[in-house]
């Protein structure tokens, strides 16, 4: 079976919860993750959580924790390269398997907009508890290249895959 013949079975409603990470956001001032779900909600996709939360390990990890009836998590803010960007580690020590592609591609198409600034960029997306979780730098193009290159055209295809025997 090829990749298009499971994309045409991978019909199943999803469920996401939208995660930003960040000290200093407010649900008014947060346009990275009001993007994620506007991007969602067009490709009729069910947002059933959204929360802002510190850029801290054990914050970013109990929101992670505490989702039980969603299919993705999409985390946004904190994968960078500073002392205060956690996100990537804190979801590492969570994930059953990592999606290395998603991080690599995402830098590939990242590098053609900004050039190398890029390599800063430490998004991942993996699977833990048969939920696909990606995490997304916090900048709104960044945000706008991961859902719409990488993560709309697959979200559905990833959560079918996650649920098949």
């Amino acid at each position: 079976m090829g990749v298009n013949d499971h994309k045409s079975k991978a019909n199943l409603p999803v469920r996401c919860k939208v995660v930003t990470v960040s000290d200093t956001r407010t649900t008014e001032t947060d346009k990275s993750g009001a993007l994620i779900i506007n991007l969602l909600k067009q490709q009729d996709m069910n947002v059933v959580d959204y929360e802002i939360v510190k850029d801290e390990r054990e914050e970013i990890q109990k929101a992670i924790r505490s989702t039980q009836e969603v299919d993705a998590i999409l985390l946004n803010g904190g994968t960078g390269f500073t002392k205060r960007d956690v996100t990537v580690d804190a979801v590492q020590e969570l994930l059953d398997k990592e999606m290395v592609g998603f991080g690599e591609l995402f830098r590939f198409l990242s590098y053609e907009e900004i050039g190398s600034a890029s390599m800063l960029s430490r998004a991942i997306a993996g699977s833990m508890d048969q939920k696909v979780i990606f995490c997304m730098p916090g900048s709104t193009n960044a945000v706008r290249l991961a859902m719409e290159k990488l993560i709309l055209p697959e979200l559905r295809h990833l959560v079918w895959e996650l649920h098949r025997q």
